[in-house]
């Protein structure tokens, strides 16, 4: 077995997590820069995330029509809705990472003050960088792989629903590391 992706991914998520230290404390350009491409990165996989829903909803209801109204199913509605909501999925994963909302450790955080509690959402970050690279390496690598095979239903690559996975590690670690320097927590607050 090949170890050296995971080591690599294991070694950036830590480098990640000590640059994501260093600019929270000393470096305010760089963290003002990174939370403004956080935010348009945020709301751009917020809209696709809400547009991939939308899409699942109308080719299900689609399908369903079709299937009992007429019945003559539809060939590619099913698969659509299929990759519509991996989409929806992978995008909105970095939506909930940005609010804190994924990977949460609510009682260690609510009870801890100071560096304790940095060091928890230090390890919360090297945690969800660590599982964003595990996705992005193996997503990236099985987009290559069926390149060259067609949805059933869909004529088009099947490397359109695997672009998903790194595409979402993509943002989801972006919106992880704005999490981090920019702590959104509404729902600890909100919690009883």
């Amino acid at each position: 077995m090949n170890t050296v992706p995971l080591l690599v991914i294991g070694v950036a998520s830590l480098l990640g997590t000590l640059l994501a230290l260093w600019i929270g404390a000393r470096a305010e350009p760089a963290r003002r820069a990174i939370l403004g491409l956080d935010r348009v990165a945020t709301e751009l996989a917020a809209v696709a995330a809400c547009l991939a829903l939308a899409v699942a909803c109308f080719a299900g209801l689609w399908q369903v029509i079709a299937r009992f109204a007429t019945e003559t199913p539809s060939v590619w509605s099913e698969a659509l809705v299929r990759t519509a909501l991996i989409w929806m999925a992978m995008l909105g994963t970095a939506v909930a990472l940005r609010a804190g909302a994924l990977v949460s450790i609510d009682m260690a955080h609510r009870y801890s003050r100071g560096g304790l509690r940095r060091g928890l959402e230090a390890a919360s970050l090297a945690s969800s960088l660590s599982l964003m690279g595990v996705l992005f390496w193996f997503g990236w690598s099985m987009a290559q792989r069926v390149k060259f095979q067609e949805m059933a239903g869909l004529e088009v690559s099947m490397s359109w629903g695997y672009a998903a996975i790194p595409l979402g590690a993509l943002f989801a670690m972006l919106g992880a590391l704005g999490n981090f320097l920019d702590r959104r927590s509404a729902e600890l607050e909100a919690a009883v």
